[in-house]
């Protein structure tokens, strides 16, 4: 459950960085009031989480979470 919610939290980051790469277009300022608002930042740090999170998924045995994938 926490490896899908950290994938969506980075989806949601990279999306959002090349909206501000190829725009210009800040998404997650836009919503949640400027980059420097309080949201804005708890949704960045969120993301930035996500991706610290998704790190490990680099070193895990990807058999070890797939019940059955032994055969």
């Amino acid at each position: 459950m926490l490896d899908k919610l950290a994938l969506i939290l980075v989806i949601i980051g990279g999306l959002n960085w090349g909206l501000v790469g190829l725009l210009e277009f800040d998404l997650v300022a836009f919503l949640f009031g400027g980059s420097a608002s309080l949201l804005s930042r708890i949704v960045y740090v969120l993301v930035a989480i996500g991706a610290i999170w998704c790190i490990s998924l680099l070193f895990r045995d990807r058999t070890e979470d797939r019940p059955g994938s032994d055969i």
